[in-house]
């Protein structure tokens, strides 16, 4: 077998291959919307809860961290049920995390609300296992980047929309409410907090019902299954691996992407709490997702027209993490609106990181296609831990400073896309 093929083979008829496509394009949507609510959740949940910056970034801990914890069981979920089947019970686990928003509303338990973040973030670590693969691995592995970058606009075209919606909803009269919440006393004050709470239970409700539909319409679709290809046609080098951890590009691959999941999810879920910690009003400041979000689907655009003709994804990837390192420190120097346009900006950076280093790490995994997906998948958990550590610095320096952490995980990414993608032995 050629070392320019993918490991795993898909058994789609050619006729099938726009509607496959479509299918998971639709599912990235999901990602998308379900995923980057969290970016006015943050800002909401400080409020209705009364908690510090530190606190409030529970809220993408709780949602990421269910990576860690769920990938690999995710993994033998797509083993047992196969793919289509997986993303079917994916959809219908997110929609029972929305369901658990209402208790949580009723009740004002921020820890209520975490878990059903949680289990929404399990039901996507279900559809991700299985659709990333999918997508990557549905047609010729060197232009992987470019089909992946056509899901990401799907994803943030949904992420740039989705805060805009539940913000109309549940923020719309931030400013006022804030201020209004500052002269009530002690019982107007609850009451007061407990109808903010209680906005997010109509869109989550109505998020549930589509959730639930959209599983049904997998099920029934035609999309065809991923099949594993017979040990006998897999390449001398793979089939004598007995360990998913001797493919040091596939293990460096998952550090790689773990580090820059941290530094987007930073930069899109941050930019509202950074936006008003310099002053900027709530009304302003809570569209400032969409606009770090509209930045990347600009990057996608760009690879989708450039990857591979003019640029290859490994060049791509080079570039971003370079691109990265520069509108980090200009945020870090800048005046507030200038600083906050550059974490805006660093969506167009982060934009074709995830499409270049998927087709790389899982490039020559064969049998161990099913595990190395999950591990990557597994990566997400970036987006868990390094917000949660950007609130503990803001709380403890201020919001400006805490992006220093960004540079290091654009300079790891650098590192990947430049000698760590071509390993094929520890040795």
């Amino acid at each position: 077998m050629s070392n320019n093929s993918p490991d795993v083979k898909i058994a789609p008829p050619k006729s099938s291959y726009l509607l496959s496509i479509t299918i998971i394009g639709v599912l990235f949507f999901i990602f998308g919307f379900v995923t980057w609510l969290n970016g006015i959740l943050i800002p909401y949940l400080k409020i209705a809860c009364e908690l510090t910056n530190f606190q409030a970034l529970f809220v993408a801990f709780a949602f990421y961290i269910s990576y860690v914890v769920m990938a690999l069981p995710s993994s033998w979920v797509l083993k047992k049920t196969g793919f289509k089947n997986g993303m079917m019970v994916g959809l219908f686990v997110i929609a029972a995390g929305t369901l658990i928003f209402v208790p949580a509303a009723e009740t004002r338990i921020y820890g209520l609300f975490l878990f059903g973040l949680f289990v929404m973030g399990t039901g996507l670590a279900i559809l991700q296992t299985a659709s990333n693969p999918y997508i990557t691995i549905i047609g010729p592995i060197e232009s992987a980047a470019k089909r992946i970058s056509i899901m990401g606009i799907c994803n943030k075209v949904a992420g740039a929309v989705a805060p805009l919606i539940l913000a109309y909803y549940i923020l719309s009269d931030g400013d006022a409410f804030v201020a209004n919440l500052k002269t009530l006393a002690e019982p107007e004050r609850i009451a007061a907090l407990n109808g903010l709470a209680a906005r997010v239970i109509a869109p989550y409700l109505i998020m549930s019902g589509v959730l639930v539909l959209l599983a049904i319409m997998v099920k029934m679709s035609p999309l065809p299954e991923i099949e594993d290809e017979p040990e006998s046609e897999i390449h001398e080098s793979i089939s004598s691996k007995t360990s998913i951890f001797q493919f040091p590009h596939l293990i460096l691959g998952v550090m790689t992407l773990f580090f820059y999941v941290g530094a987007e999810v930073i930069a899109g879920d941050t930019i509202i709490r950074y936006g008003i910690s310099q002053g900027i009003p709530i009304s302003t400041a809570k569209v400032f997702t969409s606009f770090t979000l509209v930045s990347m689907i600009v990057g996608y655009i760009l690879g989708i027209l450039l990857i591979p003709k003019v640029i290859t994804q490994r060049k791509a990837l080079q570039f971003s993490s370079i691109l990265g390192v520069i509108f980090a420190l200009v945020a870090i120097f800048s005046p507030p609106m200038t600083s906050v346009a550059f974490v805006a900006f660093l969506g167009l950076a982060n934009a074709l990181v995830w499409p270049a280093i998927w087709p790389l790490a899982i490039h020559d995994l064969g049998r161990f296609i099913k595990t190395g997906s999950a591990m990557l998948v597994m990566a997400i958990a970036g987006g868990a831990l390094l917000p949660l550590l950007w609130g503990y610095l803001s709380d403890v320096f201020n919001s400006q400073e805490a992006y220093w952490i960004l540079v290091p995980c654009y300079l790891i990414i650098f590192m990947y896309a430049t000698k760590w993608y071509k390993l094929r032995s520890w040795k």
